[in-house]
């Protein structure tokens, strides 16, 4: 493993000693706690609905921030800057999601004076625009998928798309996380799903324009880490594998990939470097790429971000990326090249979800009356809720993500079902039984996996039926656990009572 990022970094020189995270959960958690760890100054603020999670316990200072919703809040960056200056905060870490990847709320908080721990505007509105980014890379020498753009000729864009042949994918420009995502595998239907394609892209994202591409069967979702200092140096922190999604949405990242060679893992992450390298990328970014079958792979597109799956990078590398990302912020230069960044065994990322999987991953809600998160060796638990807490449907329903190192991919899962198996969330029902179905399936174990895995495997997701004896044990032990059941159990009846203290 490398060590070369052990040492902390002198920030005695930075031009910031505080910083505010403008997010919220687990991914605020994880930002203060390397911010502390520096001995800066950690901010956050925070929803009335959030007023006590772990993040406002852990920061330095707390700043309450309202809004129509509790997202509305988190998405005012008027007011999230208002706070940054309140309490003089040099810096502002946007965590992913919300405003992570708003060109506008980049722009306000440098106007203001204040460091923006990302990108740069320009690199956040090029990587922004799925079209003007395949363009660029395309036009940059590097792979894309056979397509066709709306905006190159709107006219004869139904023409065009249909040239490029069924099957075919249809994507919102300004799309994000899935939505607005339709497959056409019968060209006759095609005008039929652009027409709502181009109305869910409008919904979603306030933007209709569409492109289609190549639908690629079967494919794996390859990523790859990637850390630039803005000053011509650029390095690949290696690919992360997250093929295993639900709803477009990945449930499950790990690295290394079990799909690629040596030969491929420098190819795939040579070209995430190059398309970083080409644009001049500051901090850290994630550049992602659809895999296929006989191994050609094509750019996605690039989020101009930390991800959520970001800490298996972490656990094989050794680097804190929010450290790397507050160094660059501060104009340090990387400081190393691709030689000196290294990689030791495997680790596998698995988000918690308040959710069914067996009703269709419908997102539950309740109370957290008891929480016991998995510990051991290679055993990492990043989460934002504490025992106490509250799952609400006001915010996205991953509450937890459960992260295993092992010294190769088998020593992993084994360690990955112990671990799930001994976590306790006691409230609201989450989705780790379904993922110890999933990761003791033999495709999952042979590293045998695609985007529609769980889609043609929906046994994963249903669970098992529960023996009937079983069944009405844990429904007399659950109904006697409860005041009103043990008062009523426990009642001595008037007639026996009236009988006093006499005794036979």
């Amino acid at each position: 493993m490398s060590n070369r990022n052990t040492k902390a970094p002198d920030v005695s020189s930075w031009p910031f000693n505080s910083v505010l995270v403008a997010n919220r959960g687990e991914i605020a958690v994880r930002v203060l706690r390397t911010v502390q760890k520096l001995g800066l100054k950690g901010i956050v603020v925070y929803h009335a609905a959030d007023r006590g999670t772990l993040a406002v316990k852990m920061a330095d200072q707390a700043i309450e921030i309202t809004g129509s919703t509790p997202v509305a809040s988190y998405l005012d960056g008027a007011q999230i800057i208002a706070a940054a200056k309140a309490s003089g905060a040099g810096a502002i870490h946007p965590g992913y999601g919300f405003l992570s990847e708003n060109k506008g709320f980049c722009q306000a908080v440098e106007a203001a004076g204040i460091r923006f721990i990302g990108p740069t505007p320009e690199q956040i509105d090029l990587m922004g625009d799925k079209v003007r980014a395949r363009n660029y890379v395309e036009k940059a020498g590097f792979p894309v998928a056979p397509s066709a753009i709306e905006d190159n000729d709107p006219a004869t864009f139904v023409e065009r798309s249909r040239k490029v042949g069924a099957p075919l994918l249809i994507k919102p420009s300004a799309g994000g996380g899935g939505k607005g995502m339709r497959i056409v595998r019968d060209l006759a239907l095609l005008e039929q799903e652009i027409e709502r394609g181009r109305s869910e892209g409008q919904r979603y994202f306030g933007d209709g324009r569409l492109y289609c591409e190549r639908y690629i069967e079967n494919p794996r979702h390859i990523e790859v880490q990637v850390l630039g200092d803005g000053q011509g140096n650029v390095v690949h922190v290696f690919e992360r594998e997250c093929s295993v999604q639900r709803r477009f949405q990945k449930i499950v990242e790990e690295t290394p990939s079990p799909a690629l060679d040596a030969a491929q893992r420098e190819k795939i992450c040579e070209t995430a470097a190059g398309i970083a390298r080409a644009i001049g990328y500051r901090n850290a970014g994630t550049v992602e790429f659809i895999f296929g079958q006989q191994g050609e792979f094509y750019f996605l597109e690039m989020n101009t971000r930390l991800q959520v799956e970001h800490p298996v990078t972490e656990e094989i590398t050794g680097i804190d990326l929010v450290q790397e990302q507050l160094r660059v912020a501060a104009g340090e230069k990387l400081g190393y090249v691709q030689s000196d960044v290294t990689s030791s065994g495997h680790a596998i990322e698995f988000r918690i979800y308040a959710e069914d999987a067996a009703r269709g991953y419908t997102p539950t809600t309740g109370p957290v009356l008891t929480l016991q998160p998995p510990q051991g060796e290679g055993v990492r638990w990043d989460s934002g809720v504490i025992q106490g807490g509250e799952v609400t449907a006001a915010f996205d329903p991953m509450i937890a993500k459960l992260i295993i190192r092992g010294k190769d991919r088998d020593d992993a899962i084994a360690k990955a079902d112990k671990a799930l198996r001994e976590t306790v969330l006691l409230g609201c029902k989450t989705n780790t039984a379904f993922l110890r179905r999933l990761i003791q399936h033999p495709a999952f174990v042979a590293g045998d996996v695609h985007t529609g895995f769980l889609d043609a495997n929906p046994q994963i997701a249903a669970e098992p039926e529960m023996a009937k004896t079983t069944l009405h044990a844990l429904l007399s032990a659950a109904s006697l656990s409860t005041r009103p059941m043990r008062d009523v159990a426990d009642a001595v009846p008037n007639m026996h009572a009236a009988i006093g203290g006499w005794r036979n």
